[in-house]
């Protein structure tokens, strides 16, 4: 009996912060999900007005961009804070606390962790796939000197590399630097670039001496590309 009131009293402490998590969980899973439609029903909006001659080409093209850059964002940053997976972790340690107490008198004890369930990840996963599909085949019919197709390039790398892709981001930011040379992209291009190849690629070597030559002195990635260099024996 004496368990039994110890338990109780352990899920009536826990039971406030466990709603507490729930509530903001769906409350922001909620929030996301407004954000992603409004942004889909710009995109059709968009393409309606383009087909019915109300906007130009060159408008849709931007406006188009745009809207997909901040459907990406929607996508990749609102969600981990926000979604199931994030939370599942700090649920089941509340849930385990009662029973790690008892664990410590019944040494024979041992607690079970459920599995994270795959077919939402693998939802989101499909989902991140689809918006970077649409934003590459937006960006091979753009004009290769407009500035708006070297954003969207920048802007492809960045949801690669979030995604872990080095490889297909420093593709992307390497295109984007062919459009105009930015200390920073370089830093971050060569540094996808060693990601990818596990070593300091003589390309990346290159971009790294580029990067820091044109850096101004309190670049705060200076240190970085420094130790990559060393690394490379220069």
């Amino acid at each position: 009996m004496i368990w039994l009131v110890f338990a109780l009293a352990t899920a009536a402490c826990l039971a406030p912060l466990a709603v507490s998590l729930l509530r903001r969980h769906f409350a922001a899973r909620g929030r996301r999900e407004a954000a992603l439609a409004l942004y889909r029903a710009q995109l059709a909006e968009l393409e309606r007005e383009r087909a019915e001659g109300r906007v130009a080409e060159g408008e849709f093209a931007a406006a188009e961009l745009e809207v997909q850059r901040r459907l990406l964002a929607a996508a990749s940053e609102t969600e981990p804070a926000a979604g199931p997976v994030a939370r599942r972790p700090i649920l089941i340690a509340l849930a385990l606390v009662p029973v790690a107490a008892l664990a410590l008198y019944l040494p024979g004890g041992l607690p079970f962790l459920p599995a994270a369930p795959l077919a939402p990840r693998l939802a989101e996963a499909q989902q991140a796939d689809a918006l970077i599909a649409a934003l590459r085949a937006r960006l091979a019919t753009m004009d290769p000197a407009s500035p708006r197709r070297r954003e969207g390039f920048v802007l492809l790398g960045n949801a690669e590399s979030e995604r872990g892709n080095a490889g297909a981001a420093a593709d992307a930011w390497r295109t984007a630097l062919a459009s105009g040379f930015d200390p920073t992209l370089a830093a971050e291009t060569a540094e996808a670039m060693s990601e990818a190849a596990g070593h300091v690629t003589p390309e990346a070597l290159a971009l790294f001496k580029q990067a820091l030559a044109a850096a101004p002195p309190d670049a705060p990635w200076r240190g970085l590309v420094q130790q990559r260099l060393n690394e490379a024996g220069m």
